[in-house]
C-alpha cells in the first residue's frame, strides 16, 4: 500500500494539512479510532470523506444529537410481515469509516453504544452478534469551545480514541486558495482511488511486524512513568495508551517505508497519542505537558 499517494490524493482537498492527514492514516493503519477536536468549518468532513474515497472504502456520517437512540447508530430488529419475524436492519455503523460528528452532543448512554462497537467491533442487538466490516475506523468529532447542551466525553472514554488531532486554520496564502476555488466537499468526488480495503487490511498486518527494539520500548515506558509522577499531571498514562503509542510508532515507520521504530517516531507521535489521557492541574495544557516530559526523557541513539 503506497501511503504516500493516500497523504497526496487527500491533500488535494484538505489544504496545508499533511501532517495531520498522515497521522489520521497513522491511525487507521495502527488498528485505532481518531477523535478531532476543533471549531467548525475547517474541514472535519472533508477529511473524513476524502480518506473513505481514496480508499475505496464505505463511508457514513452520524450527527449527534441529544435525541439520538443507541439503535439509531448500532439499528434494530424489525417485524417483517412477509416472513412473519423479525429481521435485523443494521445501522450506519456498519461502514468502513463512520463519521460520528459532535459526539459530545448524544447522551452517555448513547455514546457507551459507539465507543462499545469501536472496542469490540461488534454490534449486539436482541441476543445476537454481528461482526462490524474490516477495515472498521471511527473519526469522531467534538466543538470544544461550546459547552451549553453537550456531554463531553470522561477521560476513561477519552482514552479509547487512540489518536486526538486538531486540524487549526489554514495559513493565509493556503485559506486564500481555498476561497478562491471550488468547495472543498464538491472536490472530494474527483479524488482517486489510491488503494483498496484488502490492501489496508494487509498493511495492517505488516504495521504489526515492525520491529521494536529494548531501548524504543524503555523510552516508552519512561515516557509514560514520568506523565504520572509530574506534579502538572494528575492522572497519568495508563498502559492502555503506551501500548497505543508504540502501535502508531510502528505504524508511522511503516508509511515511511521502514521495518523498524526510531525514536523520532516514537516523539512525533506522542503528543497526538497521549495529550488527550492526561488530566492536568487548573492552568496547564496537556499538550504542553507532554512536551515537557519529552525534552526530560533519554532518548536512545
Amino acid at each position: 500500500m503506497n501511503i504516500n499517494a493516500v497523504v497526496e490524493e487527500i491533500a488535494k482537498v484538505v489544504r496545508g494539512k499533511e501532517e495531520e492527514i498522515r497521522r489520521a492514516v497513522v491511525c487507521l493503519l495502527a488498528g485505532g479510532h481518531l477523535l478531532i477536536e476543533d471549531i467548525p468549518g475547517v474541514g472535519k468532513t472533508t477529511l473524513a470523506l476524502a480518506l473513505s474515497r481514496s480508499m475505496s472504502l464505505s463511508f457514513s456520517r452520524i450527527q449527534f444529537t441529544s435525541d439520538l437512540l443507541p439503535s439509531d447508530i448500532t439499528g434494530s430488529s424489525v417485524f417483517d410481515q412477509s416472513k412473519r419475524e423479525f429481521v435485523f436492519k443494521p445501522g450506519p455503523i456498519f461502514n468502513n469509516i463512520v463519521l460520528a460528528d459532535e459526539i459530545n452532543r448524544a447522551t452517555p448512554k448513547t455514546q457507551s453504544a459507539l465507543l462499545e462497537a469501536m472496542a469490540e467491533r461488534q454490534v449486539t442487538v436482541d441476543g445476537k452478534t454481528y461482526p462490524l466490516p474490516e477495515p472498521f475506523f471511527v473519526i469522531a468529532t467534538q466543538n470544544p469551545l461550546e459547552h451549553y447542551g453537550t456531554y463531553p466525553l470522561p477521560e476513561s472514554q477519552m482514552d479509547r480514541f487512540m489518536v486526538k488531532l486538531s486540524l487549526g486554520y489554514p495559513d493565509r496564502e493556503t485559506e486564500k486558495e481555498i476561497v478562491m476555488g471550488t468547495n472543498p466537499l464538491e472536490r472530494v468526488n474527483l479524488i482517486r482511488e489510491v488503494a483498496n480495503a484488502q490492501e489496508i487490511l494487509n498493511a495492517t498486518q505488516e504495521v504489526k511486524k515492525v520491529y521494536v527494539s529494548s531501548e524504543i520500548a524503555e523510552m516508552v515506558v519512561d515516557l509514560v512513568s514520568q506523565t504520572r509522577s509530574d506534579p502538572n499531571i494528575i492522572l497519568g498514562i495508563s498502559t492502555r495508551g503506551a501500548i497505543h503509542l508504540v502501535q502508531c510508532a510502528r505504524a508511522l515507520a511503516y508509511s515511511k517505508e521502514r521495518d523498524f521504530v526510531v525514536p523520532e517516531d516514537v516523539l512525533e507521535m506522542a503528543v497526538p497519542v497521549l495529550s488527550h489521557r492526561i488530566i492536568v492541574r487548573e492552568g496547564v495544557d496537556k499538550e504542553e505537558a507532554i512536551k515537557s516530559i519529552l525534552q526530560r526523557i533519554e532518548v536512545p541513539r
